[in-house]
């Protein structure tokens, strides 16, 4: 296991999600001023925002003015969440495994009763009118 990539390659993929992001961010802001502008950037995004940095570089050839505002919005979002984001990503997987480890325990749980015939409800409540007979 390569750490070092896997930091690299997550890096990666959080960087492009807040291009995406920030991408959102000047759609709402364009909607409100600049419809037209906004369907524009609406269009020119679809299907380009999986790779943030290429995408970013194809809309500086198109629109610097527009790339460097989603840079910028990028950035700042960046900064904000950059000093609680690990805890909040260790937390949400011990969580999740924990939650993941409950419902597979489940599952399997229910299996087990399920093939055991003496745990049948029927049987249980047969099995309960006797042990109450034999106490009269």
């Amino acid at each position: 296991m390569n750490l070092k990539q896997i930091a690299k390659d997550t890096a990666k993929t959080l960087q492009s999600y807040l291009t995406y992001q920030a991408l959102r961010t000047v759609l709402a802001q364009l909607g409100e001023t600049n419809p037209p502008l906004e369907l524009w950037l609406h269009n020119f995004s679809s299907g380009k925002i999986q790779n943030g940095e290429s995408f970013i570089e194809q809309l500086l050839r198109e629109k610097p003015d527009l790339a460097l505002r989603i840079m910028t919005v990028r950035e700042h979002i960046a900064e904000e969440i950059a000093e609680f984001l690990p805890e909040m990503v260790r937390t949400g997987i011990q969580q999740a495994n924990m939650e993941q480890r409950r419902q597979h325990l489940e599952r399997i749980t229910q299996v087990v009763d399920t093939s055991n015939p003496s745990l049948h409800p029927e049987q249980q409540a047969t099995s309960d009118q006797n042990l109450d007979n034999l106490s009269n």
